[in-house]
Order: C-alpha cells, then structure tokens, then sequence
C-alpha cells in the first residue's frame, strides 16, 4: 500500500485541532468542577432519599465523564497514529502503512462526531424532547408516508441508543397512521431532533392507486424539548381544558372500556395534547401535562428568539411549498434537504435511520 507519510502528518495535525477546539468549546476545566462536586453530593449521607435527583445526578455524572473520557480517548490515539508514522519511517512496511491509515480515517470520523456535540448550546438541546407526527394532504397516501416517517426516526432512535416511548398513536382510516406522539431520551435528543422540525414531502408511484400514478404526501413532524427543572414555569390550570374519552387500539379491555385516554387544550394558544398509550386515567394526565408543558415552553422560547430558523419553521401549513424535506422514489431516487441543499440517493438507507448527514448539515448551517 503506498501511502504520504507528509499528508497523513499534515491530516493528523488537523485532527489535533480539532479535538483541541473541541476540548476547549465542550469547557473541560468546569466539567471537571462539576464532577467534583456532583460525586461530593453522591457521597451524601441522605442523597438516595430523593430517588428523582439522585436518578438525575447520575445521568449527569454519566454524561461528564463520557465526554470527559472521549476527549482523552481521541487524544491519546492522536498519539497512537504518530508513533505509527515515526515506526513507518524506520521501516515501510505495507500493514503498519495500512492500519495507520485506517486509524486516521477511524479517528477522523471520530473527531468529527465530538465537533458536533459542540454545536449543541440552546438552552435545551442536552434535554429529552418529543416528537409528533401529523399526516398532511394526500389522504392515505399521506397516512402511510407518516408510518414510514415514524419508523425512519425510530430507527434512527435504535442506531444512536435512544429511549423510545410512545403516548399517542392514531391509526390511519385504511392504512398507516393519522398520528403519533412519542417520547425520546437520550443525550442531545433534542438538539440533535429539534432540525427535523417541519413538513416532510413524499413523491412516488402509490400502492393504493390501482392506475401506478405518481402521488405527493406530506407529514409534517413537531419537536418539543422535555424540561424537568424549569421551576419558573408553571401552568395555570385554569386556562386548561381537560377531556377524557375511550382509547383506541391496542391495550386490552380495560383500555376500551374505561375513559382513560385524556386530552388538554391550552385556551389562550390552542396547543393541544393528548395521551391514551399508559394504563390508567391519572398517569396519562401525568403524561399529557407534561407534552402541553413542553410545547407551551417552545412557544415561549419561539416568542423569546424570533430569529432562530429551527424554530420558526414549525407552524408552515401542511402542503405545497412549505416543506423542508422532499423524499423522491420516483422517477429517480433522492432525498434533497430544501435548507441546507444536502442531499443523499440511498433512499433506502435514509428511511432506514441514516439521517445523520442532514441533522450535521443542518447544525452545522446555523
């Protein structure tokens, strides 16, 4: 294998800065403080009384020292690829050529993946969020293109680890689904999801058209962050209408015969939420409050910074000319971001998850 010993020196060097800016915009020294501190507080004697923070300074330890230790981690195989180069210029030999190249392309992805969490600094991109999924025009053809949505970010769930968790799910008057709720946890959720926000369009050749037309559908996706610590908002629950009713679908026959579904309608802004997927009444208004809080909160920070596109975008009307996103099947294939002009052929690998290139296009736009 023939390999420029001058040009992976000069790749290598470049990846050192990035993981050195990386380092720097990720604050290390104060995360280093805050570990302290937080393992301090672990130490106490009365701090497993309180199951909820003590479940809460956990996960933040978790997170500090994860990003703690995959800084020191890319550092050190910085390292490893430049004492392969300094034994590469003893001796040309053609597998340490090889893996030393492998390392870098490996460690370049990387490096490139911790960049991106740095692009993370909305107040809430660290929280959970919940997405909802609304089918537009184009009847069942739109039904069915808001199940294949909900199935592409469940898998793109599954491939980076998140928590996926359903709360509302409405099926489709003859296939697919008219609508679905549903929670994701998970590090960065929502400032990774909030760049999906918006009307996805779909062009192809439908499956319930007996004549092999090409159709057009739209879906379009909603995202919330999940805030548990914001103790200077607060619901006035008297500008909430609350409605319970049956639910459908699934869940067994406690589910259908009791009202235990439960809907809330914000008065003022007319956010409404849903919830029918937990077992009893009083835990679906637990769940339900806690999706209206959430999109009460993105109105307010919407209304706060008018000037940030990703959350703009949310209220376009569901049709024509309001899309983010156009998803073709056909006459060709191609996925074309309509923000950031990024696009990809494998239409199938992006509906099977793979939407990273978009979400880091987009981030990396603002």
């Amino acid at each position: 294998m023939i390999i420029d010993q001058d040009k992976i020196k000069q790749d290598l060097a470049k990846l050192r800065e990035t993981v050195v800016k990386a380092a720097d915009a990720l604050h290390l020294p104060m995360l280093e403080e805050e570990l302290v501190e937080l393992k301090e507080e672990m130490n106490a004697p009365e701090f497993w009384n309180d199951l909820e923070r003590s479940t809460a300074v956990n996960r933040k330890v978790s997170q500090i020292e994860g990003k703690l230790n995959r800084v020191a981690n890319l550092e050190s195989r910085c390292d490893d690829i430049e004492a392969m180069l300094e034994l590469l210029a003893e001796d040309d030999d053609e597998s340490i050529a090889e893996e030393c190249q492998n390392e870098l392309d490996a460690l370049a992805a990387d490096a490139d993946a911790l960049e991106l969490e740095t692009l993370m600094r909305g107040d809430y991109d660290r929280c959970d969020c919940i997405l909802s999924l609304h089918a537009g025009a184009g009847g069942t053809e739109a039904q069915d293109w808001t199940s294949m949505l909900y199935r592409m970010y469940t898998r793109y769930c599954e491939r980076h680890g998140y928590k996926v968790t359903v709360n509302d799910f409405l099926d489709g008057d003859e296939a697919g689904v008219k609508s679905v709720t549903f929670q994701v946890e998970g590090e960065n959720a929502y400032g990774f999801l909030r760049s999906e926000r918006g009307v996805h369009r779909l062009v192809r050749i439908s499956p319930f058209d007996a004549n092999a037309r090409r159709h057009t559908s739209f879906s379009s996706l909603d995202v919330a962050p999940i805030i548990n610590d914001d103790d200077d908002f607060e619901i006035n629950m008297e500008e909430v209408r609350v409605d319970t009713y049956r639910a459908g679908g699934a869940g067994g026959q406690h589910v259908n015969r009791t009202d235990s579904a439960v809907r809330m309608t914000h008065i003022p802004t007319g956010i409404v939420a849903q919830c029918q997927n937990e077992r009893s009444q009083i835990q679906n208004r637990e769940v339900c409050l806690r999706i209206l809080k959430s999109r009460l909160l993105e109105l307010r920070e919407r209304e706060r910074e008018e000037q940030m596109a990703d959350i703009k975008g949310e209220m376009k009307k569901i049709e024509w000319g309001s899309q983010i996103r156009s998803y073709v099947f056909q006459p060709y294939t191609m996925v074309k971001d309509h923000r950031t002009g990024f696009e990809m052929g494998n239409v199938d690998d992006v509906m099977d998850g793979n939407i990273d290139g978009f979400i880091t296009a987009f981030l990396k736009m603002q």
